[in-house]
């Protein structure tokens, strides 16, 4: 084989290594983990029909190359997801929808103690360099107003403070909807999860496109 030759194969190979390693890098999968309580958990729901699955398959629908890894348990309050927080979310983590808050406010909770361990939570992620978008709560009626004016600004104060993504209310178009709920009058079922996902797919493309961008 001439030199000539040879230097045009090997040419053709450093183009094909190169501009392959370019597209699978392009083509990664971006990992995203649902970390919250029972409402991302999909409480007394079958497989499948839960907030995680089903906003993974919405984002597939969307040509996107996503997971959404369930990372919530039941009756947990701000307090037990800061205890779990670093375990929870593995390295490779490329974004987190925190969701969390919900247990506090029906434990009477001091919103106080909430907005602190969700801040603890933030800063963790952030130490960790991983995204986070925040999934908020509004207290329930039955709180009163006194609670529910402590409580609800914190999820707006809190992103504010440290630029992140704010969907402000996780259930929205679901609560109060008894045809969107279980029997318990608080947990989405499968049709109030597809409200969900359907409202707030928007803003977590959106959110999804921020991180692709980032990492470029």
């Amino acid at each position: 084989m001439s030199f000539k030759v040879a230097a045009f194969h090997f040419a053709v190979i450093t183009f094909s290594l190169l501009f392959g390693a370019a597209g699978a890098a392009e083509a990664r999968t971006i990992q995203l983990v649902g970390f919250g309580d029972s409402l991302m958990a999909g409480y007394q729901l079958p497989p499948g029909d839960g907030f995680p699955a089903k906003l993974e398959a919405a984002l597939k629908a969307k040509g996107l190359d996503m997971t959404v890894a369930d990372a919530g348990v039941s009756g947990d309050t701000t307090s037990g997801g800061l205890s779990r927080i670093d375990w929870s979310v593995p390295d490779g983590t490329d974004g987190v929808i925190l969701e969390l808050g919900a247990n506090d406010a029906l434990r009477g909770i001091p919103p106080e103690q909430t907005e602190k361990n969700l801040e603890t939570m933030i800063e963790r992620l952030k130490e960790r360099k991983i995204p986070i978008f925040l999934a908020g709560m509004l207290a329930p009626p039955n709180m009163g107003p006194d609670y529910a004016e402590k409580f609800n600004p914190i999820y707006k104060r809190l992103a504010e403070k440290y630029q992140l993504a704010l969907y402000p209310f996780f259930l929205d178009g679901v609560a109060a909807q008894a045809d969107l709920q279980l029997a318990d009058g608080m947990h989405p079922n499968p049709r109030g999860v597809d409200v969900m996902v359907e409202r707030i797919l928007p803003a977590v493309i959106k959110f999804v496109g921020m991180i692709d961008a980032g990492a470029k």
